[in-house]
Parts: structure tokens; C-alpha cells; sequence
């Protein structure tokens, strides 16, 4: 039994990548040197490097890191400032030099440079520090999280692609073995071997064959496109990817070690677990704003003023002269602010109970989905081993019947039941196949190895 599987599903195999439908075909890959052949790996690659996802998120990164700077400079430096302004008085002012009042004209021009720095401020600079670097982490885990969601829908899409081209490959053998028979029963028909209403059934039969042919290429047309789309593949350009069959093996896991690695090692994970940590610190901040705040300021300043009619000292000798500086020791006591400080207290421990529940429903929601993922694996393993069973004696079953139709034994309509059966069996033995295959990848997943390294 294994040898006759092995010569008609082997066989399909060979057939390669030609797919004729209809009589039309499809556009060949050309030579040697020709267009690149991709690689499931080499899918999630080029999707990765063109996915306007990754660029949303790599723009959300570069904002982290401008917050992160920001936070440091708030932390570490103090702000400085410099100021001047220039104006002339046309009516009553003070002269600066006798401190009486005048009329005349006068034309003022001032100088300054002043720098601050808050020495306690209820620890938010230290806080907002820390929450900028904690950001970064979340931007950095957002990436991973988003890197395997695009790798994860292509490798569902290759798969299809991969799963309709094969099918297609066994829909035109079984086209080509219909037109034999055809032609064979034809010839018998004009010797009187056979009777009419036979080869109508096989044409019929034939009918059926590229029926299923033409809307299994159309679907492998459309899944292909799917892919295209998911990768970001240029519309003018064609997309070929390596349709052979993957290799499968059990690799047996510890529920329990999975789960404890994912719990501790999720992206989704980790980003709740910092959400709740800056929600911590941020209901901090909040708190020890009710205390006072503590500033040291100081600066220095000068001018040059001028009267219409007067004789005032040069410019340099007043921009000297008129120099002071000053220190400045500032406290700040908050007394009354309509409740708004306790207002955001109270917002801000809100924010932390959501995010603990949804770090709480995260670590639920991982725990089932590894738990799931792996009962779903092993059962998509045990209905692969049932379907490759299943084509084996299919096949057999077939290539009797296929003798048995050739030496006039059983009737068309017969063979035909045994011919899908026959289909049936290769196409679900491929499909259950390719479900493990995606099962597998997503407890490798969730067991620390990225998909794009599988």
C-alpha cells in the first residue's frame, strides 16, 4: 500500500508548478536565473520590512524615545531662559535716576537670563522618568506583538496558497487520467465494447474533473493574492513562492512549562504588567502632589534708557552699570484648588484598578490560549496521522477500481464515487496537515521561538 501511495502521490508532486486550466496556462517561472522562489520565512521577512503596521509603530517608538529624552532633561537640567525687550513712553513715567515722575519721551531697553530648578516637586520628574523608560519597553513589546500578528495571518495565507496549488496539481492528474479513460472508452465504443451511455458518463465525468480544476486554481489565484496583499508585494510584479510540502514532526511539550513561559515572557503580558507599573507610579506622583514643592532660581538682568532732550550715559557704561543678579529660594504651598489634585488622586487609583483587572484577564486570557493551542495541536497531529491512514487506503482503493474500469469490471459511475473518495482523502490529508503545521508554529510561539525563526 505504501508503494502505490507513494507512486501517485509522489507523482502529483513532480508535476511541478505548470497548472493548466482550461486550456490556458499559467505564466511560467522561467529560467534558473529567474524570479526569486520565496520562502515561507522569506514571506514573513518581506511583509515585516513593508508592513505600514510596523511603520505606525516604529513611529510610536521614536515618540517614546522623544519622551524618554524629555523626562531625562526634566530630571537632570534646569530650564534656562533669556528675554530682552525694547519700548519708548510717551506719556508720564518715572526717571530711574531721581525716582520723580516726567514727561518727556524716553526709549527703555532691558536684559535678562534667569534658570531655575525644582528641588522637590513630589518626586514627578523621578516618576516621569521612570514612566518614559517604561514606555520604551511597551513601544519595543507593541512591535514584537504587532511583527507576530502580520507573521501568523502570512503564514496562514502561504499555507492556503501552498494547499490550493497542490490541489490543483491533483486535479490535473486526475484531469489527465479522465481524458485517457476517455479516450480509451471511445475507441472501445467504436470496436462495440462498450456502449454509448459509458462514454457519456465519462465525458460527464471529465466535464466534472476540469470543473473542479478551473475553481481550484481560482482559488489559488485569489489566496495568492491575499498573500500579495499581506506582504505588501508590488501589483505589477508576480509572486513565487516554494509550494513543496513541509516536513512534519511531533515535538512533545510540558503544558505546564509553556504556560509558565508565556505568563512570564508574552509581549501581551509584559505590556500589561508595565501598564499597571506607570499606572502605580503616575497614582505617586499624583499623592505626593498635595506637599509642597521646593524651586532655587536665579538670573541676572540689565538696561539702558534714554530721554528726548537729555544727555544719558552710553550704551556699554549702562548695560555695566545697571547689572544685578539675584537668588531665589521658592516654596510652594498648596492651600486650596477646588479638590482637583484629590480629584486626580482618585482618577489615577481608578486607572490602577483597570489596569491590574487587565493584567489579571491578559495572564487569563494567555493561560487559555496556550492551553488551547496545544490541545488543538495534538488533536490537529492525531487527525493528520488519521488522514494520512485514510489517503493510503484511498489510493489503493482507487488504483483497483482504475484496473477495474479498464478491464470493464465496474462501471463509470462507479469509479467515479471511488475517484472522489480518492480526492477527498488527498485534500483533507493536506489540509489537516497544514493545520498542524500553524497549531505548531503558535505553541513554538508562545514557548519563546518568534515566528519568523521557526
Amino acid at each position: 500500500m505504501m508503494k502505490i501511495k507513494l507512486y501517485i502521490f509522489v507523482f502529483v508532486t513532480a508535476m511541478g508548478l505548470s497548472a493548466a486550466v482550461a486550456g490556458a496556462q499559467e505564466p511560467q517561472d522561467g529560467v534558473a536565473d529567474g524570479p526569486r522562489v520565496m520562502t515561507l520565512r522569506d514571506c514573513m521577512e518581506y511583509a515585516i520590512s513593508n508592513s505600514t503596521k510596523i511603520r505606525i509603530q516604529q513611529a510610536a517608538i521614536g515618540d517614546a524615545q522623544i519622551d524618554r529624552r524629555d523626562a531625562a532633561l526634566a530630571l537632570f537640567t534646569p530650564q534656562i531662559s533669556a528675554q530682552t525687550y525694547a519700548y519708548y513712553n510717551f506719556g508720564r513715567s518715572i526717571d530711574p535716576q531721581t525716582n520723580t515722575y516726567f514727561n518727556t519721551t524716553s526709549f527703555h531697553n532691558n536684559y535678562g537670563v534667569s534658570a531655575g530648578y525644582d528641588l522637590f516637586d513630589g518626586f514627578k520628574a523621578v516618576n516621569n522618568y521612570k514612566i518614559s523608560k517604561t514606555g520604551m519597553l511597551i513601544a519595543d513589546s507593541q512591535e514584537k506583538q504587532v511583527e507576530a500578528d502580520i507573521c501568523l495571518a502570512v503564514m496562514e495565507a502561504y499555507y492556503n496558497v501552498v494547499y490550493y496549488k497542490r490541489l490543483c496539481d491533483v486535479y490535473e492528474e486526475q484531469v489527465a487520467v479522465a481524458e485517457q479513460a476517455l479516450a480509451k472508452a471511445k475507441r472501445q465504443e467504436e470496436l462495440g465494447q462498450k456502449g454509448h451511455a459509458d462514454v457519456i458518463q465519462m465525458e460527464a465525468d471529465l466535464a466534472d474533473r476540469q470543473y473542479d480544476l478551473t475553481n481550484t486554481y481560482n482559488m489559488y489565484q485569489d489566496q495568492k493574492m491575499t498573500l500579495a496583499d499581506l506582504m505588501f508585494w508590488p501589483v505589477d510584479e508576480e509572486l513565487n513562492i516554494d509550494t513543496s510540502m513541509p516536513v512534519w514532526q511531533i515535538e512533545p511539550v510540558a503544558t505546564e512549562s509553556v504556560v509558565d513561559f508565556a505568563l512570564e515572557h508574552n509581549p501581551g503580558i509584559q505590556i500589561a504588567s508595565w501598564q499597571e507599573l506607570n499606572a502605580k507610579r503616575e497614582l505617586s506622583t499624583a499623592k505626593w502632589s498635595l506637599l509642597p514643592t521646593l524651586g532655587l532660581y536665579a538670573g541676572w538682568s540689565t538696561s539702558y534708557y534714554t530721554y528726548q532732550g537729555s544727555t544719558t550715559n552710553p550704551f556699554w557704561n549702562q548695560f555695566k552699570n545697571n547689572g544685578g543678579e539675584y537668588v531665589e529660594l521658592s516654596l510652594s504651598i498648596p492651600i486650596w484648588n477646588r479638590l482637583s489634585k484629590h480629584s486626580t488622586i482618585s482618577r489615577k487609583r481608578h486607572a490602577l484598578d483597570k489596569a491590574t483587572a487587565e493584567l489579571d484577564q491578559k495572564r487569563r486570557d494567555v493561560e487559555s490560549e496556550v492551553r488551547r493551542a496545544i490541545q488543538d495541536r495534538d488533536g490537529a497531529a492525531t487527525a493528520y496521522q488519521q488522514a494520512q491512514r485514510k489517503a493510503e487506503v484511498q489510493a489503493e482503493a482507487y488504483t483497483l477500481n482504475l484496473k477495474k474500469l479498464e478491464q470493464g469490471l465496474i462501471s463509470p459511475l462507479e469509479f467515479q464515487t471511488a475517484n472522489n473518495n480518492f480526492l477527498k482523502a488527498q485534500a483533507d490529508e493536506m489540509n489537516s496537515l497544514f493545520k498542524y503545521l500553524i497549531k505548531q508554529a503558535v505553541v513554538r510561539y508562545y514557548n519563546g521561538v518568534e515566528y519568523v525563526n521557526q
